[in-house]
């Protein structure tokens, strides 16, 4: 039986820029609807992240674009993601972390799983700062942070990282990310994966305390 839940941060822990366009907007000052880009969510309008999706570029690519377009927008001279980020979201962070995602480590907690954050981009997209004040973090055994070591999913190392922090083998590890091409690196590299959908979050916890094998103690 599994015995860590590995989570990705961006799209699995907290909501998706796409899904906070308005919160966004509000802190930017922008009227609203001028941010009309909606990856996963309505990808026939979003050529730029049907290229990533294709693998055409990467995701540090398409949010790198993005960030440029808003600060074109604001007049602000951001020079990597995690300003655009603390712009948009560094007042109340808190407001877009997934309640899904809360009760589901809480119930992972409560059956003694351990919790570890494997990310490509957490203090690049977000910033050391946007981390400390999320106090829920101190729960978590384990954040390898592809920001520091340079290696990213689906590279196998990134997973034998996670894995090795928490002395477990790969297959005792249920890891939920929203991109395929990272949940396939973990199925190759041993782990339980569960692919997250944004639009169902919690349909998406439900299978990895599933995969857990918690979910029927959960309530």
């Amino acid at each position: 039986m599994p015995e860590a839940l590995v989570l990705d941060f961006g799209g699995v822990i907290s909501r998706t820029l796409f899904e906070t366009h308005a919160l966004s907007e509000k802190a930017l000052g922008l009227p609203p609807g001028t941010l009309d880009w909606q990856g996963p969510f309505a990808p026939e309008t979003d050529p730029l992240w049907r290229r990533m999706q294709a693998d055409e570029i990467t995701e540090r690519d398409y949010w790198r674009t993005r960030t440029a377009e808003v600060a074109a927008l604001v007049g602000a001279d951001w020079t990597q993601m995690s300003d655009f980020v603390c712009a948009a979201r560094g007042a109340a962070p808190s407001e877009v972390i997934r309640p899904e995602a809360l009760a589901a480590m809480d119930a992972a907690k409560a059956e003694g799983a351990r919790l570890a954050v494997l990310s490509n981009e957490l203090d690049l997209f977000y910033g050391a700062d946007f981390r400390a004040k999320l106090p829920f973090l101190a729960d978590f055994d384990v954040i390898v942070d592809a920001t520091y070591s340079g290696i990213l999913k689906p590279d196998p190392r990134a997973y034998a990282a996670v894995t090795e922090a928490l002395a477990l083998p790969p297959a005792a590890c249920v890891f939920v990310d929203d991109q395929m091409r990272n949940i396939q690196g973990a199925e190759a590299a041993g782990l339980v994966p569960v692919h997250f959908d944004v639009r169902r979050p919690g349909d998406s916890f439900d299978r990895a305390l599933d995969a857990l094998g918690i979910r029927g103690r959960r309530s």
